[in-house]
């Protein structure tokens, strides 16, 4: 089966769809590993193990479909990706589907913020006029070639103008043909039960740890409605925390010897990374390469 049609058949079942966020290879496998069924792949994530730098639109889409290629080609479960505004305009959206399709993602959202757009946690967001934002919505769904590849709506206007401003965009991209909305930074179960209440379509839940939405489990959050989860950048602060008291006790102590119980040794590594298939795949080349030369 496609990885887009595995994608939109596990958003429509009646269990609600977990996607922790991947911000490199690396960790999509371990993701994959963990029994995952898909996973997520954010712009906030992406810019800080890429760049290095905040999710304030300076990563491009040129870049992040290079990210999504290397994802595909590591990984077997779909992954549904950021793209931010689009990019720029209408023609500019409808290329981004084009590159994220022919990258191998399984989906993408596209918001309605003003570029330079910030990360939906950030203050300080303005979006643009809604018929602008469905004219966005049009181009993207034009330039899909697989029906099943996900066209996903996010509305950034709940901390500009207000939840009942919210769910009204969120009806009007569903109506224009968004496969499913995204009301990003609900900030009360009570707004996050209406979105689903009003707004008649697959819906996500955006899990920010200490961001503005409350931070429910996923059962919970199926209770209020939601068919999706997702836990963008769950991995990308656990790492940095790991890293930095690693850094911490080898600057102090001169050894990581006491971090040993919290990391993998070589060998714990040597087989996640399946060094021994690729061994054994090389070998059989090398063999029959072998018994060419002693025919």
């Amino acid at each position: 089966m496609k990885k887009t049609t595995l994608l939109k058949k596990s958003i429509l079942a009646p269990e609600i769809l977990v996607m922790p966020g991947a911000h490199d290879v690396l960790s999509a496998r371990i993701i994959e590993k963990s029994g995952f069924n898909a996973f997520f792949v954010g712009g906030y994530a992406v810019s800080a193990t890429l760049l290095g730098k905040p999710d304030i639109s300076l990563l491009t889409l040129t870049e992040m479909a290079g990210q999504a290629a290397r994802l595909n080609d590591a990984t077997d479960i779909p992954f549904l990706i950021d793209a931010d505004t689009g990019y720029g305009g209408v023609l500019n959206v409808a290329r981004t589907v084009r590159e994220m399709e022919r990258a191998g993602a399984a989906g993408l959202f596209i918001e309605d913020q003003v570029f330079p757009k910030r990360c939906g946690h950030m203050d300080g967001k303005q979006v643009i006029a809604p018929e602008d934002m469905i004219a966005k919505i049009k181009a993207a769904l034009d330039a899909r070639s697989d029906p099943d590849f996900i066209i996903m709506a996010r509305t950034d206007a709940l901390a500009v103008y207000g939840i009942r401003e919210a769910i009204e965009r969120g009806t009007l991209y569903r109506e224009a043909g968004a496969d499913a909305i995204f009301v990003e930074a609900p900030m009360s179960r009570d707004d996050m039960s209406r979105i689903n209440r009003e707004i008649d379509a697959p819906t996500v839940a955006n899990m920010v740890e200490g961001g503005k939405t409350p931070f429910l489990c996923a059962k919970e959050l199926e209770t209020l409605g939601f068919n999706m989860v997702l836990f963008p950048v769950s991995a990308t602060y656990a790492l940095a925390k790991a890293v930095e008291d690693i850094m911490v006790e080898l600057k102090q102590t001169g050894t990581t010897e006491g971090f040993a119980n919290r990391m993998w040794q070589f060998g714990d590594f040597y087989r996640f990374i399946d060094v021994e298939a690729f061994r054994a795949k090389e070998r059989t080349y090398l063999e029959h390469g072998n018994r060419g030369r002693t025919e």
